[in-house]
């Protein structure tokens, strides 16, 4: 499954951060939002999907919580794109 992240804003810290984004699978776009906590334990991330974007998902085939892990896992491994002028050190531990 070919997944493209795109993320259209971040608030919060390096602590703790809200996501919005849209991802992109087979040239259909959907939304997300996503909770990064960082610290204690490591990162850890936690995508969320509207209710209409799970039935979509459904409808064209795919396993959610397959979508759901490969979303957190490119989240978390920084495979995305940002907005101009956010640059993953403004939120990201070095």
């Amino acid at each position: 499954m070919d997944l493209k992240v795109h993320i259209n804003n971040i608030h919060g810290s390096q602590m703790a951060a809200k996501i919005t984004g849209k991802f992109t699978i087979d040239e259909n776009d959907f939304r997300f939002t996503a909770i990064a906590f960082g610290r204690i334990g490591g990162q850890n991330i936690g995508a969320k999907l509207s209710q209409i974007t799970e039935k979509e998902l459904e409808k064209l085939g795919y396993n959610v919580d397959e979508v759901i892990d490969l979303l957190q896992r490119n989240l978390l491994q920084g495979d995305l794109t940002l907005p101009e002028g956010l640059t993953k050190e403004s939120f990201v531990d070095d």
